[in-house]
Order: C-alpha cells, then structure tokens, then sequence
C-alpha cells in the first residue's frame, strides 16, 4: 500500500527526523509502504519526511535510471554490485564525503514537481547506516546512488535540494515554488 505525498510548502518536509531506536513491526510496514510509493510515484528515492513522518529513514532505488546515470559501490573496499543493494533502506544515516572532489548533476525530488536543477554535491561518499536486521553497515558509494543518498538524507534533516541553488537558480524556480507553496501549506 503506497502513502501520500507532502509536497513542497508541507511542514513535514523542515523537520528534523527523529532517530529510530529499535526496528519495529511497524517501522517495517512503513519501510514497505515507502518503497511501494517511491515506485508508483517513479523515484528514486524517497525519505520518511515525503510521506509526513520525522524519521530517520529512507529507501533508494537507483536500477530504474542506472543505464543513463550510473552508480558504484564498495563495501570493506571491494566493488559490489549496486543492483544487490537496491532496494536500499537507511536508518539513522550519516554521511561521510571521501575526498575533495565535487560533481554538478541535475536534481529533482518528488515532493517538489516540476522543479529540476543542477547541485553541486562531493562525488564520492560513504553512508554509515542501520539495515532493518538493526546492523550498523558502511557503504562507499559513487554516481547516482551517492547523489540519492545525499538528497535523501538531506530530507531527514529538513533540507530540500532547492536549499542548495544558487540565487539566480532559485529565482529562476520561484514561480513555481510559490504556486506549490500556496498549493500545500499547512496554516
């Protein structure tokens, strides 16, 4: 069963995420309930905050666009397959940036339609995460599944990628913004 969206204007997409302390039945169910979304909605990611929820938690699919916007991984320092991962669930992320060098990529984001735009984000990444067997894993990532995992946990800490736009980015944007925010603001 997918959930509802909040889109852009929705207090749910500021606010910080709560650590999630020990995996529940229904963290699972809500785990299950995101990726269904994430797909009917065609992403390829999506974080607890998209579906009104202040968790710590995201999941992330990147074999949809894998063949125009690759992805590498490695674990313990050996290159593994991205699409084992996928579907990718994170608890309790955190991210570590490997090295100086930064990448200017399009984004876009499900709670914020219609709205795509390059962000300058480091390459390469590791994510420091819990699975849902509640085991601490590291993953070194590059390519979309580092730039997801970057957006996603973004969201956990109430930061949308327009956060990261320049001001003729964003004003660029700004019609847009402000119909969508008049469209879902909660007052």
């Amino acid at each position: 069963m997918s959930l509802e969206l909040t889109y852009y204007g929705h207090p749910a997409l500021r606010s910080k995420g709560r650590r999630i302390e020990s995996i529940t039945p229904e963290i699972c169910t809500l785990v299950e309930q995101m990726i269904d979304t994430m797909y009917e909605y065609d992403g390829c990611g999506l974080a607890a905050q998209q579906v009104g929820r202040s968790l710590q938690l995201a999941v992330i699919d990147v074999m949809p666009t894998i063949e125009k916007r690759p992805s590498k991984a490695w674990k313990d320092g050996k290159a593994i397959d991205v699409e084992s991962l996928m579907p990718l669930v994170l608890i309790n992320p955190e991210i570590i940036p490997l090295g100086k060098q930064k990448l200017l990529d399009q984004e876009g984001c499900l709670s914020i339609p219609g709205v795509y735009a390059d962000v300058l984000r480091p390459s390469r990444i590791k994510i420091r995460y819990q699975s849902l067997e509640n085991v601490t894993l590291e993953l070194e990532t590059e390519g979309l599944l580092a730039r997801a995992a970057m957006h996603e946990v973004d969201h956990l800490h109430g930061i949308l990628f327009t956060d990261h736009l320049s001001p003729q980015d964003l004003e660029e944007h700004q019609p847009l913004l402000k119909k969508l925010l008049r469209e879902n603001s909660v007052f």
